[in-house]
């Protein structure tokens, strides 16, 4: 690709283009809509990232910066721990995406809120920075990741790449350098020295690896940013010339870069097309059609016993997140559809205790398991897990029962309601802050907007009987 093709508006860089939307877009300019969505991100996040640090992933990431950690200023959230801002961004980010249930968005091909979250908290709170500075960094963080996702297209993902590690990456560093107060050319090296890091494959899938792509974005997009704002020299057009992240990096199939930084806030990404927030606690590309089954199971009284066959058709790309066919552990079950489909069938509700090893390897399971099966439909496009479309097909004696699903449950299409919401928050925090620090972490979130000091929201995600404490074996999640 030329390098004119990566050219902004006006002849400008597109990196140029983007480090001004960061750095220049006035607070006045955000909508008062845009920083409510992004309230309402930042709550959905903290919860499942607080179900998160009892996962063996987080505790590994948490022992990881207690022995290794320096300049205790950011807080561990659910931890009575604290280090520097880098490391701090790690381990929450880890936590953040370790349940797979935090939220995606189309745009920035996955899941952006799992890093630009905590490098957020972390970035603001070292500075002492307000509420509202913090939901404006995220809200135009992922205004850029969300951009970048677009050039880079879905064949960035088809090619092996984890958006969630490389988008976020770009996006963390400019939350970072929005609330340090970097200066345009400086976020633009900034971003020449992410462009070195960039990473994540889709092979580590069902392994405590994909957790730490969230991580790691994190904490090197808080890396990029320091290491610019103290003069280390980069590339400062990373994103425009031959050998660039576009260059290495896109798909193929990305939407044209002088188009896309000219749509910039026009709308935010994060109203339109918005954040899907999730209803169960695994990979995404599994919801659309676990959705599409309990309409069915609902609709024909479906049950387990009765089952001969489930066929779920996938449009291309559709199931390159979902990497296992025949789980073992609770971590490869939120990456199969396989065996996703058939606890549904045998068990109602998906919940968090559905993702233990044992639950995968009981004998039923694995035997439903054998009757799932993935079918192709033919389409000369290559899509993401919560783009297009499933074909659901439910074979039994009584006959079989199709449906089409073309919604997926958390989108804008089919929604979780507020109650929904508030449950899922409460579901993921009580076990860590109990059923009064719960109360009072989420008066603080909802009122984050008016805080002066984002370190009244970290200092309410320690536990009040420091129920994990410090990274002591035998508290977490196996």
């Amino acid at each position: 690709m030329e390098a004119s093709a990566f050219r902004g508006p006006a002849g400008r860089t597109t990196t140029g283009t983007l480090s001004r939307f960061v750095v220049e877009t006035g607070a006045d300019e955000i909508p008062g809509a845009v920083l409510v969505a992004a309230r309402d991100a930042l709550i959905d996040t903290l919860g499942v990232a607080l179900a998160g640090a009892c996962e063996r992933a987080a505790h590994i990431a948490a022992r990881w910066v207690e022995e290794n950690g320096s300049r205790p200023r950011a807080t561990l959230w659910g931890r009575a721990l604290r280090t520097s801002a880098a490391e701090a961004a790690f381990a929450n980010g880890v936590s953040a995406h370790a349940l797979d249930f935090d939220d995606s968005h189309p745009g920035a091909r996955g899941h952006a809120s799992a890093s630009l979250i905590p490098a957020a908290i972390a970035a603001g709170e070292v500075v002492g920075a307000s509420g509202r500075e913090v939901l404006a960094a995220y809200a135009i963080g992922l205004e850029v990741a969300a951009k970048i996702g677009r050039i880079v297209g879905n064949g960035h993902l088809q090619r092996g790449w984890h958006p969630t590690a490389s988008v976020g990456l770009i996006g963390s560093t400019a939350v970072a350098a929005r609330l340090w107060g970097l200066e345009a050319t400086q976020l633009e090296r900034a971003w020449g020295v992410a462009g070195s890091q960039v990473g994540g494959l889709v092979r580590n899938f069902g392994t405590m690896t994909k957790p730490f792509h969230a991580g790691h974005a994190a904490r090197s997009g808080l890396f990029s940013a320091w290491m610019a704002k103290q003069g280390f020299t980069a590339d400062n057009t990373i994103f425009d010339e031959p050998g660039g992240i576009f260059a290495i990096y896109a798909g193929g199939d990305g939407d044209p870069a002088e188009a896309v930084v000219a749509s910039l806030a026009k709308p935010w990404e994060i109203l339109d097309p918005g954040n899907f927030v999730k209803r169960w606690p695994c990979c995404y590309s599994n919801h659309r059609a676990l959705g599409g089954l309990y309409t069915l199971i609902e609709k024909h009284a479906l049950r387990a016993e009765e089952i001969t066959e489930v066929a779920i058709g996938f449009l291309p790309g559709g199931d390159r997140a979902l990497v296992s066919h025949n789980p073992k552990t609770g971590l490869e079950g939120k990456f199969s559809i396989e065996y996703v489909i058939a606890a549904a069938l045998l068990d109602g509700p998906i919940t968090l205790g559905t993702f233990t090893d044992a639950m995968v390897q009981r004998a039923p399971v694995q035997a439903l398991m054998q009757k799932v099966h993935r079918i192709r439909i033919p389409d000369d496009k290559v899509y993401s897990g919560i783009a297009g479309h499933n074909e659901i097909a439910v074979t039994t004696p009584r006959g079989r029962f199709t449906l089409r699903a073309e919604r997926v449950p958390g989108s804008p299409a089919w929604p979780m309601t507020a109650p929904d919401r508030a449950t899922k928050f409460g579901d993921c925090t009580e076990p860590a802050l109990g059923p009064a620090g719960t109360v009072q972490l989420l008066d603080r979130l909802q009122c984050c907007v008016e805080l002066a000091d984002i370190r009244e929201i970290t200092a309410a995600t320690v536990p009040a009987h420091n129920s994990l404490g410090r990274t002591t074996p035998g508290k977490v999640r196996a």
